[in-house]
């Protein structure tokens, strides 16, 4: 996705959708601390699921191997599809709070960067390379006279 901006302000749109996602997914799991009903839980595991699943592509096409263990484990565990029962609340509420300092982390930390995507930054032309076959060897006028 983020790969895809092809201008400054494209880049700008897409970080600024990413800070709202990951900032609102953060706030979701510190209101999953409260006792809420079955179906809240259900729409935190898709949202988180989806975002989770955004920072592990993101993350994994710059080669950050960090970023994509520790969100692909967060991936795993509120996996909506395949769900992960741990039964006991007081199990979740670790995890929906570092979830959460997880998400907050990325938006202050590395999405704070206001630099362009690789993609994005003009890069210099290749320079060909030439082979010895390829020069003009420059001789002395002495030496074409003599060889004649």
């Amino acid at each position: 996705m983020m790969e895809t901006a092809t201008s400054q302000k494209d880049f700008r749109r897409l970080e600024m959708i990413y800070k709202t996602l990951f900032t609102f997914c953060a706030l979701c799991c510190f209101v999953a601390i409260l006792p809420l009903p079955l179906l809240y839980y259900t729409f935190l595991r898709i949202i988180v699921f989806i975002s989770a699943g955004v920072v592990v592509y993101h993350f994994g096409r710059q080669k950050e191997l960090l970023w994509v263990i520790v969100f692909g484990i967060i991936l795993i565990l509120f996996n909506p599809i395949v769900p992960f029962h741990l039964y006991f609340k007081s199990i979740w509420i670790p995890i929906d709070i570092v979830t959460a300092i997880l998400f907050l982390l990325l938006v202050i930390i590395r999405l704070k960067k206001k630099e362009l995507p690789q993609e994005i930054i003009p890069e210099k032309p290749p320079q060909l390379k030439t082979f010895s076959r390829d020069r003009i060897i420059k001789t002395s006028s002495k030496n074409n006279i003599n060889n004649e």
